[in-house]
């Protein structure tokens, strides 16, 4: 099985520590490594490097070369320009399954934490024997909701379909997109639901017939790109093509419309969370509720539930704090409550055409 890991997102949630031109999944936001190469990580050793595809935007190419240098120069595909996640799920399902239209591959996602990573491989590898045994099959690997969130998406699912080695497959019936708190908390008590990571397992020659059915320009276009992939006029022909798609999300052009028949989940406990914002983050790397996640020089006192991150050499001291997010970079610092972490994003976006444009 061949793995995709995209990484062309800009995070604005994770701001300021993830920007424009070092987006979060460059950033050591968890440990000493990057999210990128803690992703390319977690697949090892049951994949090895040359099993392993990296989709981001050319923009990116030089600073994702330098973390990822035992990746094969040609497992890289560089968009030209972002033209959202259905045309580069796409694009790369079209360049990965040149040479084995069928052979099963697993789409994941460079910004995420996992902390199960023995499990997430064992699932990977459920979802690739399924795949196998029908290669007009999608997968979907859910995560069992920890707790009623409101921030991510879910999937529902039905009835059991299959059982390997204790791990159940389900009938997949829809995805949700970030509902309400009272929904989600009847998904989360329902038993019948799971976070959607964005992660799934199928077969080029399965998804592709999926583009040529619901998106047939699309369709046109990644064949053409699929064509001259290996051939010397490969990055002339992609730049030539993809910035004229037309910007598509992979939901709707492909996941709206699929036959739920041809989709299976299996929902699993993967450790796993969407650090892509400041309070998944904490989320993701607590014990307990109110315990103080820290980084850095930092000392907090008579304080709880609180992530404070220092990224200077100031020493950052904060007394009776209580569910705030502190984040101190060279040139700005952040604070604010968890609750109001949905406001990053729309006070960056004010940055652009000001002095402090800059910065975003």
């Amino acid at each position: 099985m061949k793995v995709v890991i995209f990484a062309g997102g800009v995070g604005t949630r994770l701001w300021p520590l993830s920007r424009k031109n070092t987006p979060k999944q460059f950033e050591k936001i968890v440990g000493d490594k990057s999210t990128l190469q803690l992703a390319v990580e977690r697949l090892q050793p049951d994949f090895s490097p040359e099993d392993i595809y990296i989709s981001t935007g050319v923009k990116y190419e030089k600073i994702v070369r330098a973390h990822l240098p035992q990746i094969p120069k040609e497992n890289f595909i560089f968009e030209p320009e972002m033209r959202d996640v259905g045309l580069a799920v796409g694009t790369a399902m079209g360049i990965v399954g040149k040479e084995s239209p069928d052979e099963p591959v697993a789409i994941i996602w460079s910004d995420h934490f996992v902390k199960k990573e023995r499990r997430f491989r064992e699932v990977l590898g459920f979802a690739e024997k399924l795949v196998k045994e029908d290669k007009n099959r999608l997968i979907f690997i859910g995560q069992r909701a920890r707790f009623p969130n409101q921030n991510l998406g879910w999937i529902e699912f039905g009835n059991e379909r299959a059982e390997i080695r204790g791990t159940k497959v389900f009938q997949f019936k829809k995805l949700i997109y970030r509902p309400n708190l009272e929904d989600a908390q009847k998904f989360f008590e329902s038993g019948s639901y799971a976070w959607n990571p964005g992660y799934f397992v199928t077969s080029p020659s399965f998804l592709l017939s999926q583009y040529q059915k619901f998106t047939p320009k699309t369709w046109e276009g990644i064949i053409n790109i699929q064509k001259s992939y290996g051939q010397s006029d490969f990055q002339k022909v992609l730049s030539q093509i993809y910035p004229k798609f037309e910007k598509i999300s992979f939901d709707n052009a492909i996941l709206e419309k699929i036959d739920p028949k041809f989709v299976m989940v299996i929902a699993a406990d993967l450790g796993w969370s969407d650090v892509g914002a400041w309070e998944a983050l904490k989320e993701a790397l607590q014990n307990h509720v109110s315990e103080n996640i820290t980084r850095g020089k930092v000392l907090i006192e008579d304080s709880n539930d609180n992530l404070v991150f220092n990224y200077t050499d100031q020493l950052l001291v904060g007394i009776d704090l209580e569910k705030m997010l502190v984040i101190n970079t060279d040139d700005v610092i952040l604070i604010c409550s968890k609750s109001s972490v949905p406001k990053i994003k729309k006070l960056v976006e004010g940055l652009e055409g000001t002095p402090n444009e800059h910065l975003t």
